[in-house]
């Protein structure tokens, strides 16, 4: 490569990770928990907990009180190295917690108490499933000999979230609780990322113990593969170089990884065009000449296009998703595919491997490129090979440009709102989302050009998303500026986390896409349900900057075009929360769009398309 990152801890010549003493991480949490020890004995299963997440290296937790969750509480009263955010509503803890951990690249932690307080976790738990986000929630729970006698607030909570997390432990024995805790930090951020739980009976947390908790460790039975088989890397590297219309396809676990840097390097060093899935947005530079943005359903054409004319793709960190594909017959449907993935599940699941390479995205790039060299040799081949390919994508950019019309007779477009809110804001702003019409715009007409800038909900969709996931962003990263697209129906949904913004005195800009309706849900019904409106329609909204003023915030309403620089940098030199009511047209759709289930090189870029497709 001609562009190195920094190696991994088990390659030659590493530095990284040492801190200043010439220890690892791990040789640093060990030494601070056996000082934790020595210092402050525990004394509770309570106590446990909370070392357990300072032998973590935990920082920050979100959550909601309630009487089975009590004595963690209480015992997090002491926690110096622990900084706790009371969130408005569990599920906003959830998505707080999440948020954190994409930002971050450490598990987020989210706390509740049992009944109510854990089942409005699921949301958040799911979403996290979904994107292999790293989080673990600890739930309160009635005492264990209270369990399944319908006690008051019980609900069976390892039951419920078993199928939406990597695992979920309940916590039976004061004296192990802590490694418990430790354990389900360690599985969340271990391999395939993703939600682990522990469940704390009350009795469990109150009960005595003298046994301290170690530091994270994975399960014994745990062992997620780092290099994939060096027969079938080269075989895909041979695939490669021979190939004409290679593309890389760039997804979500790139950047779980921390591969992006290798990404980057491959790529511009072999001259391949990258797509990148929605989760995968940030992991290439969009600003790049080898960029084709993001693909699928609202992808840019010329990312569909590629992905349609493509001869040999190389997917990394993507599962395929119906998003993604559209119908899995017609997706790359001359391509040779190399799928790249830690976890060997997603293997062939939705589309067939021609080349599986079961793996860590940052080390197996680093086998590929090894094996270009040796690959291109055997082929008499070179990156010029693919010179007329690239020179097809950039007509294709051309033929599909990302545009939009301003009309001066019509309302305020919500593509322009992003993009000069994309141009006027730093390079490294972090931007959030809810879901929904806005979510689209914001990913479509936002510049995106490094990884952990991109919060969004991708998998589960969820509405609500938005306000709280910028809050857990603006912690993981309080240097860095935040910016919140939300639309109005997603904003209601967790409006209530604005108080928590206001009340942590945090620097973030909400902008709300406002179309009065459910937007994508009323796009849908008209181009598929014959304009049948029913219940997209929101005519009883508040007016969010008065509603925004309430909360304590500062409101900004903003309807025209000649106000959009005025108030974008009224809205961002504003230190605190900033809320901006922009009245958008209630006409405009997202497109380019792929009709679900269909031919992704068949898509629409206006509604009258639709009825050709």
């Amino acid at each position: 490569m001609s562009e190195q990152a920094p190696v991994s801890p088990d390659t030659e010549g590493e530095t990284t990770d040492t801190d200043t003493d010439g220890q690892s991480p791990a040789e640093t949490l060990d030494e601070r928990a056996d000082e934790r020890a020595e210092e402050t004995p525990v004394t509770t299963g309570a106590q446990s907990v909370i070392r357990a997440l300072e032998n973590a290296g935990a920082e920050m937790l979100f959550g909601v009180q309630g009487g089975a969750i009590m004595p963690v509480y209480d015992a997090l009263y002491d926690s110096e190295e622990l900084t706790h955010i009371t969130m408005a509503h569990e599920q906003g803890a959830s998505h707080a917690a999440d948020a954190y951990g994409i930002v971050s690249g450490k598990p987020g932690v989210c706390m509740a108490t049992s009944g109510p307080g854990a089942t409005n976790l699921v949301t958040g738990i799911a979403d996290a499933s979904m994107d292999s986000d790293p989080m673990i929630a600890l739930t309160g729970q009635v005492p264990t000999n209270f369990v399944g006698n319908d006690a008051f607030q019980e609900t069976d909570t390892v039951g419920v979230t078993q199928p939406v997390t990597k695992h979920s432990y309940f916590a039976d024995d004061s004296d192990t609780v802590g490694d418990e805790v430790g354990e389900a930090f360690a599985l969340a951020d271990e391999g395939r990322q993703g939600p682990t739980l522990v469940d704390l009976p009350k009795d469990v947390t109150k009960g005595e113990t003298e046994v301290q908790p170690g530091t994270p460790e994975k399960p014994d039975t745990y062992n997620p593969p780092t290099e994939a088989d060096a027969d079938w890397v080269a075989a895909a590297a041979n695939a490669l170089a021979e190939a004409e219309r290679p593309v890389v396809l760039s997804g979500g676990g790139v950047i779980k990884a921390d591969a992006s840097d290798e990404l980057r390097a491959f790529a511009k060093e072999y001259e391949i065009p990258v797509i990148t899935t929605m989760p995968g947005i940030g992991s290439f530079p969009e600003d790049h000449d080898l960029s084709l943005e993001w693909a699928g359903m609202h992808g840019t054409g010329y990312a569909n296009m590629a992905i349609t004319n493509t001869d040999c793709m190389l997917a990394i960190g993507t599962r395929f998703d119906d998003r993604l594909t559209g119908d899995v017959e017609t997706f790359a449907p001359d391509a040779e595919i190399i799928h790249v993935d830690i976890d060997e599940a997603e293997i062939s699941k939705n589309i067939e491997a021609d080349y599986p390479l079961v793996g860590d995205a940052k080390h197996v790039l680093r086998q590929l490129d090894d094996a270009m060299e040796a690959a291109y040799d055997a082929a008499d081949s070179s990156p010029e090979r693919y010179a007329e390919w690239r020179e097809q994508c950039t007509e294709w950019k051309d033929e599909y440009p990302m545009t939009y019309d301003t009309p001066d007779d019509e309302p305020l477009k919500p593509q322009y709102v992003v993009e000069r809110f994309s141009e006027l804001a730093d390079d490294d702003a972090i931007v959030t989302t809810g879901v929904g019409q806005h979510q689209m715009w914001a990913s479509q007409f936002w510049e995106f050009t490094e990884p952990r800038t991109w919060v969004s909900s991708h998998g589960l969709g969820t509405m609500g998303y938005g306000v709280p996931s910028a809050i857990g962003a603006k912690l993981a990263a309080p240097d860095q500026e935040v910016v919140c697209f939300d639309g109005d129906g997603s904003f209601l949904m967790t409006v209530q986390e604005l108080s928590v913004a206001v009340r942590e005195d945090l620097d973030v800009t909400y902008v709300i896409l406002n179309n009065e309706a459910v937007g994508m849900v009323r796009q849908w019904q008209d181009g598929f349900y014959e304009g049948r409106r029913m219940a997209s329609e929101y005519p009883w909204i508040p007016e969010f900057d008065m509603l925004a003023e309430a909360f304590g915030a500062r409101g900004f309403r903003l309807e025209d075009y000649d106000s959009v620089d005025e108030v974008i940098e009224k809205a961002r030199s504003y230190d605190g929360p900033a809320v901006v009511d922009a009245i958008i047209d209630p006409a405009e759709n997202v497109y380019p769009m792929v009709p679900s289930g269909g031919d992704n090189g068949l898509f629409a870029l206006q509604e009258d398309h639709l009825d050709d497709i």
